[in-house]
């Protein structure tokens, strides 16, 4: 059976009644039918901490195993992630955990708010990933040169940023800002600052001036190859891609 469990958890020991000495290096605690081991200064670290409390002598402890080891009736294997996150301070999960609300709430329980903040951070990031992407270029027909392009995505906005570039009397400048309407949206309303002899150019060629078919095609090379698809395509009876006035891609 403790092989058994041991496959299970590797953080799993003998029993041990060494926790009796609350100042031993090391301290064996049952959460759950779970034994794991730590070092008394990992369970500390944070002071305030339901852990801190119970290792320090703040609080008494209720509960103990057989064994004489603290008891906590929380859910055992879960506990090897907040065991971590004392260790290292930061929390680490793999990418298909599917636990997440339990471990938020067993941060909660613990008093560990900076574990239970992360927890938080990695449900976001991992929903957002869950979600699909969209992505819409329009031409815009306000002036005679424009387009506009919208990501919900905001890093695929950034890709387009770092391919493009502003050249002006030899120098060479970074995105204009000025094209930059949110974290999500591009536009594009002309390409010839009032500086003269101002161009728009892409990075690997300040040679070369950038047109509206040239950055919509730019756009479009690099939405296919992030892993875009093309959904729908208004007027798309010209001939070309880039000569669509609206092109809709997922991801």
């Amino acid at each position: 059976m403790d092989s058994e469990l041991r496959q299970i958890n590797p953080d799993l020991l003998q029993p041990s009644k060494s926790f009796k000495k609350l100042s031993s290096g090391t301290i064996t605690l049952n959460v759950g039918g779970y034994l794991y081991a730590a070092q008394r200064q990992t369970l500390i670290r944070h002071p305030g901490s339901l852990l801190e409390e119970l290792v320090s002598g703040k609080k008494p402890v209720q509960h103990v195993d057989a064994m004489g080891n603290i008891f906590v009736d929380r859910d055992g294997p879960v506990f090897r992630h907040v065991l971590n996150f004392l260790r290292l301070g930061d929390l680490v999960l793999p990418e298909d955990f599917k636990e997440a609300s339990l471990l938020r709430r067993e941060a909660e329980f613990y008093r560990l708010t900076d574990l239970a903040q992360l927890v938080r951070e990695w449900e976001q990031r991992h929903f957002a990933r869950q979600e699909p992407a969209f992505l819409e270029v329009t031409d815009n027909h306000e002036r005679s040169q424009g387009l506009r392009v919208y990501c919900s995505d905001s890093t695929f906005i950034e890709k387009i940023k770092f391919r493009l570039v502003q050249v002006s009397k030899s120098r060479l400048d970074g995105f204009p800002e000025e094209f930059e309407i949110s974290s999500n949206v591009i536009q594009f309303r002309h390409f010839i600052k009032s500086e003269m002899g101002s161009r728009l150019v892409l990075k690997e060629d300040n040679t070369f001036v950038c047109t509206l078919e040239s950055l919509k095609l730019e756009t479009v090379l690099l939405a296919l190859r992030g892993g875009y698809r093309l959904l729908t395509s208004l007027d798309s009876n010209r001939g070309s891609v880039v000569q669509c006035e609206a092109l809709h891609f997922v991801k």
